[in-house]
Protein backbone atom coordinates (compact mmCIF):
# COMPACT_ATOMS: atom_id res chain seq x y z
CA UNK A 1 0.00 0.00 0.00
CA UNK A 2 1.67 3.43 -0.87
CA UNK A 3 0.37 6.77 1.24
CA UNK A 4 0.40 8.80 -2.02
CA UNK A 5 -2.28 8.62 -5.17
CA UNK A 6 -1.58 9.09 -8.77
CA UNK A 7 -3.43 9.87 -12.10
CA UNK A 8 -4.42 5.46 -11.65
CA UNK A 9 -6.21 6.60 -8.70
CA UNK A 10 -8.22 9.56 -10.16
CA UNK A 11 -9.16 7.49 -13.54
CA UNK A 12 -10.32 4.76 -11.17
CA UNK A 13 -12.63 7.55 -8.95
CA UNK A 14 -14.13 8.27 -12.36
CA UNK A 15 -16.03 5.30 -12.32
CA UNK A 16 -17.80 6.47 -8.99
CA UNK A 17 -17.36 10.43 -10.00
CA UNK A 18 -20.92 11.49 -8.52
CA UNK A 19 -20.87 9.44 -5.68
CA UNK A 20 -16.93 9.76 -4.53
CA UNK A 21 -16.96 13.72 -5.89
CA UNK A 22 -15.87 14.77 -2.36
CA UNK A 23 -13.45 12.32 -2.16
CA UNK A 24 -11.93 13.52 -5.35
CA UNK A 25 -11.78 16.57 -4.10
CA UNK A 26 -10.12 15.81 -0.75
CA UNK A 27 -7.22 14.22 -2.07
CA UNK A 28 -6.01 17.21 -4.19
CA UNK A 29 -5.34 18.58 -0.57
CA UNK A 30 -3.39 18.08 2.70
CA UNK A 31 -4.48 14.18 4.41
CA UNK A 32 -3.87 13.15 7.87
CA UNK A 33 -4.34 9.45 6.63
CA UNK A 34 -3.87 8.59 3.05
CA UNK A 35 -3.38 4.82 1.63
CA UNK A 36 -3.85 3.49 -1.87
CA UNK A 37 -3.38 0.47 -4.08
CA UNK A 38 -4.00 2.36 -7.10
CA UNK A 39 -6.69 -1.01 -8.38
CA UNK A 40 -9.41 -1.22 -5.67
CA UNK A 41 -8.59 0.55 -3.15
CA UNK A 42 -8.47 4.36 -1.70
CA UNK A 43 -8.55 5.35 2.12
CA UNK A 44 -8.28 8.78 2.71
CA UNK A 45 -8.85 11.00 5.92
CA UNK A 46 -8.41 14.50 5.46
CA UNK A 47 -8.78 15.61 9.65
CA UNK A 48 -10.93 15.47 12.81
CA UNK A 49 -13.68 15.81 12.95
CA UNK A 50 -14.52 14.43 9.03
CA UNK A 51 -15.08 11.06 8.25
CA UNK A 52 -12.69 8.48 6.71
CA UNK A 53 -13.46 8.09 3.10
CA UNK A 54 -12.71 4.52 1.62
CA UNK A 55 -13.29 3.94 -2.09
CA UNK A 56 -13.46 0.40 -3.18
CA UNK A 57 -13.84 -1.54 -6.45
CA UNK A 58 -17.20 -3.02 -6.64
CA UNK A 59 -17.04 -6.82 -6.44
CA UNK A 60 -15.16 -7.02 -3.19
CA UNK A 61 -13.53 -10.47 -2.39
CA UNK A 62 -14.00 -11.81 1.19
CA UNK A 63 -10.23 -11.66 1.17
CA UNK A 64 -9.96 -8.37 0.29
CA UNK A 65 -12.68 -6.94 2.83
CA UNK A 66 -10.60 -8.55 5.52
CA UNK A 67 -7.53 -6.62 4.07
CA UNK A 68 -9.51 -3.57 3.85
CA UNK A 69 -10.80 -4.03 7.84
CA UNK A 70 -7.21 -4.36 9.00
CA UNK A 71 -6.41 -1.47 7.15
CA UNK A 72 -8.91 0.84 9.13
CA UNK A 73 -8.05 -1.23 12.27
CA UNK A 74 -4.24 -0.02 12.52
CA UNK A 75 -4.70 3.48 11.45
CA UNK A 76 -8.48 4.84 11.81
CA UNK A 77 -9.94 2.19 13.94
CA UNK A 78 -13.94 2.27 15.47
CA UNK A 79 -12.99 2.45 18.47
CA UNK A 80 -10.83 4.62 17.71
CA UNK A 81 -13.85 7.32 17.09
CA UNK A 82 -13.66 7.65 13.37
CA UNK A 83 -16.70 7.63 11.37
CA UNK A 84 -16.06 5.54 7.66
CA UNK A 85 -17.61 6.25 4.69
CA UNK A 86 -18.09 3.66 2.05
CA UNK A 87 -20.56 1.21 -0.47
CA UNK A 88 -22.88 -0.43 1.21
CA UNK A 89 -21.34 -3.48 -0.17
CA UNK A 90 -18.17 -3.19 2.53
CA UNK A 91 -20.55 -1.75 4.79
CA UNK A 92 -22.36 -4.98 5.64
CA UNK A 93 -19.37 -6.77 6.13
CA UNK A 94 -17.91 -4.14 8.36
CA UNK A 95 -20.30 -3.96 10.68
CA UNK A 96 -20.81 -8.00 10.86
CA UNK A 97 -17.14 -8.03 11.84
CA UNK A 98 -17.25 -5.27 14.29
CA UNK A 99 -19.79 -6.58 16.21
CA UNK A 100 -18.36 -10.52 15.77
CA UNK A 101 -15.45 -8.43 18.10
CA UNK A 102 -17.83 -7.21 20.82
CA UNK A 103 -18.45 -3.60 18.88
CA UNK A 104 -21.67 -2.10 18.85
CA UNK A 105 -21.45 -0.45 15.06
CA UNK A 106 -23.68 0.37 12.88
CA UNK A 107 -25.04 2.49 10.02
CA UNK A 108 -24.45 6.24 11.68
CA UNK A 109 -25.57 8.05 8.43
CA UNK A 110 -27.34 7.31 5.20
CA UNK A 111 -26.12 9.38 1.88
CA UNK A 112 -27.61 9.52 -1.64
CA UNK A 113 -25.99 11.27 -4.14
CA UNK A 114 -27.31 13.17 -7.11
CA UNK A 115 -26.37 14.63 -10.57
CA UNK A 116 -28.26 17.43 -12.74
CA UNK A 117 -27.70 17.48 -16.21
CA UNK A 118 -30.62 19.81 -17.10
CA UNK A 119 -31.61 21.84 -13.92
CA UNK A 120 -35.63 22.40 -14.15
CA UNK A 121 -36.71 25.92 -12.73
CA UNK A 122 -39.81 25.43 -9.86
CA UNK A 123 -42.33 26.22 -9.94
CA UNK A 124 -42.88 27.45 -6.68
CA UNK A 125 -40.89 30.81 -7.08
CA UNK A 126 -39.23 32.80 -3.44
CA UNK A 127 -38.80 36.20 -3.32
CA UNK A 128 -35.62 37.53 -3.20
CA UNK A 129 -32.64 36.03 -5.46
CA UNK A 130 -28.80 34.75 -4.92
CA UNK A 131 -25.92 36.74 -3.79
CA UNK A 132 -22.69 35.91 -3.26
CA UNK A 133 -21.17 36.05 -0.13
CA UNK A 134 -18.49 39.17 0.37
CA UNK A 135 -15.71 39.37 3.00
CA UNK A 136 -17.89 41.75 4.71
CA UNK A 137 -20.40 39.18 5.40
CA UNK A 138 -18.26 36.50 7.58
CA UNK A 139 -19.48 36.80 10.65
CA UNK A 140 -22.95 36.06 9.26
CA UNK A 141 -22.19 32.92 7.06
CA UNK A 142 -19.98 31.36 9.95
CA UNK A 143 -22.96 31.73 11.89
CA UNK A 144 -25.00 30.10 9.42
CA UNK A 145 -22.72 27.03 8.95
CA UNK A 146 -22.20 26.63 12.41
CA UNK A 147 -26.19 26.01 12.48
CA UNK A 148 -25.95 23.89 9.32
CA UNK A 149 -23.23 21.76 10.92
CA UNK A 150 -25.09 21.20 14.13
CA UNK A 151 -28.35 20.79 13.15
CA UNK A 152 -27.37 17.93 10.32
CA UNK A 153 -25.34 16.20 13.21
CA UNK A 154 -21.70 17.03 12.69
CA UNK A 155 -19.01 16.91 15.13
CA UNK A 156 -18.49 20.63 16.07
CA UNK A 157 -15.43 22.62 14.89
CA UNK A 158 -14.06 25.10 17.11
CA UNK A 159 -15.08 29.09 16.35
CA UNK A 160 -11.79 30.10 15.11
CA UNK A 161 -11.89 26.89 12.91
CA UNK A 162 -15.19 27.82 11.13
CA UNK A 163 -14.21 31.11 11.18
CA UNK A 164 -10.99 30.62 8.82
CA UNK A 165 -12.84 27.32 6.94
CA UNK A 166 -15.97 29.98 6.07
CA UNK A 167 -13.15 32.96 5.10
CA UNK A 168 -11.64 30.39 2.69
CA UNK A 169 -14.79 29.54 1.36
CA UNK A 170 -15.64 33.55 0.32
CA UNK A 171 -12.51 34.31 -1.39
CA UNK A 172 -12.73 31.28 -3.20
CA UNK A 173 -16.34 32.56 -5.06
CA UNK A 174 -18.20 29.31 -3.15
CA UNK A 175 -20.69 30.42 -0.63
CA UNK A 176 -23.91 32.28 -1.18
CA UNK A 177 -26.97 33.85 -0.14
CA UNK A 178 -30.38 33.98 -0.41
CA UNK A 179 -31.57 37.08 0.08
CA UNK A 180 -35.21 38.51 0.01
CA UNK A 181 -36.86 41.83 -1.15
CA UNK A 182 -35.53 44.02 2.32
CA UNK A 183 -32.06 42.10 1.96
CA UNK A 184 -32.63 39.80 4.83
CA UNK A 185 -30.59 36.85 4.49
CA UNK A 186 -32.84 33.63 4.66
CA UNK A 187 -30.82 30.88 3.60
CA UNK A 188 -27.46 29.74 2.32
CA UNK A 189 -25.22 26.77 -0.11
CA UNK A 190 -21.82 26.82 -1.37
CA UNK A 191 -20.18 24.63 -3.98
CA UNK A 192 -17.14 23.10 -4.73
CA UNK A 193 -15.27 22.73 -8.55
CA UNK A 194 -13.31 19.34 -9.24
CA UNK A 195 -12.72 17.97 -12.31
CA UNK A 196 -15.54 18.97 -14.50
CA UNK A 197 -18.02 18.31 -11.43
CA UNK A 198 -19.68 21.35 -9.05
CA UNK A 199 -20.80 19.81 -5.80
CA UNK A 200 -23.54 21.73 -3.96
CA UNK A 201 -23.00 22.02 -0.37
CA UNK A 202 -23.94 23.51 2.63
CA UNK A 203 -27.41 23.67 2.54
CA UNK A 204 -29.17 25.66 5.17
CA UNK A 205 -32.74 27.89 5.54
CA UNK A 206 -32.91 29.84 9.06
CA UNK A 207 -36.08 28.25 10.48
CA UNK A 208 -38.31 31.36 10.19
CA UNK A 209 -38.07 31.26 6.31
CA UNK A 210 -38.34 27.25 6.07
CA UNK A 211 -41.23 26.08 3.48
CA UNK A 212 -41.00 29.51 1.75
CA UNK A 213 -39.24 27.62 -1.50
CA UNK A 214 -36.00 29.53 -0.53
CA UNK A 215 -33.57 26.92 -0.26
CA UNK A 216 -34.94 25.32 -3.37
CA UNK A 217 -34.43 28.67 -5.26
CA UNK A 218 -31.07 28.95 -4.07
CA UNK A 219 -30.00 25.35 -5.20
CA UNK A 220 -31.67 26.03 -8.39
CA UNK A 221 -29.91 29.61 -9.32
CA UNK A 222 -26.54 27.69 -7.91
CA UNK A 223 -27.45 24.79 -10.00
CA UNK A 224 -27.99 26.90 -13.23
CA UNK A 225 -24.80 28.86 -12.91
CA UNK A 226 -23.09 25.57 -12.07
CA UNK A 227 -24.09 24.21 -15.84
CA UNK A 228 -23.66 27.67 -17.52
CA UNK A 229 -20.01 27.29 -16.56
CA UNK A 230 -19.43 24.17 -17.77
CA UNK A 231 -20.03 21.86 -14.94
CA UNK A 232 -22.13 18.80 -14.15
CA UNK A 233 -23.86 20.30 -10.35
CA UNK A 234 -24.13 17.43 -8.26
CA UNK A 235 -25.15 17.00 -4.10
CA UNK A 236 -25.70 14.57 -1.57
CA UNK A 237 -28.59 14.42 0.27
CA UNK A 238 -29.26 12.77 3.97
CA UNK A 239 -31.54 9.06 3.11
CA UNK A 240 -33.41 10.13 6.24
CA UNK A 241 -34.85 13.74 4.93
CA UNK A 242 -37.23 12.73 2.18
CA UNK A 243 -38.68 16.01 1.94
CA UNK A 244 -35.12 17.44 1.05
CA UNK A 245 -34.51 14.63 -1.35
CA UNK A 246 -38.19 15.69 -2.77
CA UNK A 247 -36.85 19.26 -3.28
CA UNK A 248 -33.54 18.40 -5.13
CA UNK A 249 -35.70 15.84 -7.80
CA UNK A 250 -38.03 18.60 -8.45
CA UNK A 251 -35.14 21.02 -9.84
CA UNK A 252 -33.60 18.19 -12.01
CA UNK A 253 -31.56 15.98 -9.70
CA UNK A 254 -31.10 12.46 -10.57
CA UNK A 255 -30.48 9.63 -7.96
CA UNK A 256 -26.65 8.13 -9.12
CA UNK A 257 -25.85 6.27 -5.81
CA UNK A 258 -25.84 5.19 -2.26
CA UNK A 259 -23.31 5.74 0.45
CA UNK A 260 -23.12 5.30 3.79
CA UNK A 261 -21.37 6.37 7.35
CA UNK A 262 -20.31 3.37 9.55
CA UNK A 263 -19.30 4.12 13.09
CA UNK A 264 -19.89 3.24 16.82
CA UNK A 265 -23.20 3.66 17.70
Amino acid sequence: MDAFVNEQDFALLRGDRVSFSVLGSILRGPCAILRSDHRRLILCHSTPPYPVWIWTADGLTAEEKERVWRLTEELCPLSGGYRLMMKYELADYFIETAQNAGQNAGISKELLSYDCPVPIKPTQRAEGGLHPCEPGDLTQAAALLTRFYKEVGEHPLPEQTVLEKTARKIADGALFFWKDPAGRTTACCGWRHNEGLATINDVYTLPAYRRRHCAQNLVYELTKRAKEAGFLPVLYTNANYPASNACYQKIGYRLQGRLCTVSLL
